[in-house]
Parts: C-alpha cells; structure tokens; sequence
C-alpha cells in the first residue's frame, strides 16, 4: 500500500480547518439569533415605550430647532434636517443604551449573560440589532417632518442604511463600555451630560466654523461631525456630501469602539 503523500496529509487537516471554521460560524449567527430573541422577550413590556420616545424625540428635535431658526436659509435648512435623525441615532448609544445596561447590572442579568460561552461582541450586536429597529419608525418620522418643515430636497443615497448601522454601532458601543465600567448612577449622569453636549455643542445641527477655535480642533478628531455629516449626505445627496476623511475617522472610532466595549464586558466586574 502506497504511503500518503505530504499533499494527501496536509489536505485532511485544512478540510477540517474549513469544516471547522464553517461550524464556528454557524454557531455563532445562531448564538446571536437566540441572544437577539432573549432580549426582545425580555424587554417586551418596554418596547412600545421606546418606540414613543425615540419618535418624540426625532420629530421635537426637528421642529424644536424650527422654531428657533424660525424661516432659515438652504444651509441651515440643511444642517436642520439632518441634524434631528443624527441626534436621534446618537442619543440611542449615548442614552438608551447606559440605561439598558444599568438596569441590566442592577438586576444581575448582565452577570447571567457573561457566565454564557458566547463571544461579547454577539451581545453588542444583539442589543445593536434591537435598538435600531426601535429607533427606525423614529427616524422616518423625523425625515419626513423635516423634509416637510425645511422643504429640502430628499434624495437618499444606498450607503445610507450600512452608514447609519456604522453611526448606531459607534455611538451604542461608546454607552455599551460607559455603561459597563462606571457605577450605573455615574453612567446615567454621564450619559446626560454627553447627550447635552453634543445636542448644543457639537457640529451636528449647525457648521463646525460657528464654534470657537479649540472646539473645532477637538472636533476633528471627535465622531460626532462625521456622524451627522453620514446621515445629512446620506438623506440629502443633492447638496451634502461626505469627505473621505469622515469616513476614515468614522471607521476608525467604531473599530476603536467595538474593541473597548468587548473589553470592556469581557473584563471581571
């Protein structure tokens, strides 16, 4: 009997490697699925709750700053419009979810979930996949009233979606690892604080050349002007558009934001 080849050996151990591979995977979209389902069973009384919020939240933004502009022109009718469906996806990482998750620590669930064989990313995209369902009907309303209220021309673009997940993604991972590290009152109070900021200082409603020197300088490398500039070009194609170096920095915080959080809940409380 002839012996095996070095070709034949070396092909048993990559067809494993393959098999392997592929049942990893399938693992792990399964774990993800069934995480995805205990959080919307466990959070069912709520969700309708949310749903409300996160719809005020979009269309008050939108006409609240109408009424202080009053009648503007196109660039501040622009950054207008598409700053409401920016702060309502930043609000929904920056407040919803350090709330989510110190309820989580109160009540022990969080402590049950990082006792699980599962990968902590899969919990950030479990949560991720929940939140953003509970901000979409929020975030059409506030587009449409806008649209209405600051008669912009509305021409969405296809990265529109991948760029709105990246801009949820980025900000829910930032209050995922707040959330996590802080005591649960510290991290509401910081979440508010942030959320204040960034809805007043930040250059999400209005150009960033309005703001003092420095402040534009720490908003360079800040997430926050990328990420309204994602969802303005993204709705409003015709006259806003998104510089590579946004979505360089974009990419970049939410890399640096995924690996933060998972740190974060993989590190003993």
């Amino acid at each position: 009997m002839p012996a095996p080849t070095s070709a034949t050996t070396e092909a048993v151990p990559a067809s494993k490697t393959v098999l392997e591979i592929a049942s990893q995977k399938i693992s792990f979209w399964r774990q993800l699925g069934l995480l995805i389902q205990w959080q919307l069973r466990r959070s069912l009384p709520m969700l309708p709750f949310f749903i409300i919020v996160q719809t005020l939240l979009g269309v008050s933004t939108v006409l609240g700053y109408g009424l202080i502009a009053g009648y503007p022109g196109r660039e501040a009718s622009l950054y207008l419009a598409g700053g409401g469906p920016a702060i309502a996806l930043i609000s929904l990482g920056l407040i919803m979810t350090p709330q989510w998750v110190s309820q989580s620590r109160t009540e022990g669930s969080l402590d049950w979930m990082r006792t699980l064989p599962v990968p902590r990313v899969a919990f950030l995209l479990a949560d991720l996949t929940i939140w953003t369902a509970l901000a979409l009907p929020g975030l059409v309303v506030g587009v449409i009233v806008a649209n209405a209220r600051f008669d912009v021309d509305l021409a969405p673009q296809w990265w529109l979606v991948p760029g709105a997940v990246l801009v949820a993604l980025t900000a829910a991972c930032i209050g995922y690892a707040i959330a996590t590290l802080l005591a649960p009152a510290l991290a509401q109070i910081l979440s508010q604080v942030l959320a204040f900021g960034i809805m007043l200082f930040s250059p999400v409603s209005f150009p960033a050349d309005r703001l003092p020197d420095w402040a534009q300088e720490i908003h360079r490398w800040l997430p926050f002007e990328p990420m309204a500039q994602v969802v303005r070009a993204g709705l409003f194609s015709h006259d806003a558009t998104m510089p590579t170096r946004f979505w360089v920095l974009l990419c970049v915080w939410c890399a640096v934001s995924v690996v933060g959080a998972s740190w974060a809940l993989g590190r003993r409380p």
